[in-house]
């Protein structure tokens, strides 16, 4: 038994719309501007992101334990070959993140997207 259901994961941001838009061009969908300070990202099979307008926000540093850590980052699927891994970060890193760490030796590379947020490029095997 359940004790709720899975609702959203809410990023707070200086600009919800700017970083929906972000993250629409990422792995589509179209924000829903419910309130000036409220947009909400729907993906078919994926989680609710929703975006909450956060004066004064000051965005993480990763990757930091002792002092405004990363509080939370997305993976997303980037590809099974690393071909896939670099068309994807050269899309990310168009639409305005940068990077943080790109090993090319380990599966997954981590960006910041514009308001600071981490967020991974992983490499998936797929079946």
């Amino acid at each position: 038994m359940t004790v709720a259901r899975f609702r959203s994961v809410v990023i707070d941001c200086p600009d919800p719309l700017a970083l929906a838009q972000f993250y629409a061009a990422i792995v589509g969908g179209t924000p829903r501007v419910e309130e000036a300070d409220w947009v909400v990202l729907e993906t078919p099979g994926a989680p609710r992101l929703a975006f909450q307008q956060a004066p004064g926000f000051t965005p993480p540093e990763w990757p930091r334990a002792d002092r405004n850590s990363q509080q939370f980052h997305i993976d997303l699927d980037g590809g099974s070959t690393w071909e896939e891994i670099d068309a994807a970060e050269r899309e990310v890193l168009a639409l305005g993140a940068r990077p943080l760490h790109a090993e090319d030796k380990e599966d997954f590379r981590v960006y910041a997207d514009p308001a600071g947020h981490p967020f991974c490029l992983c490499r998936i095997e797929h079946a």
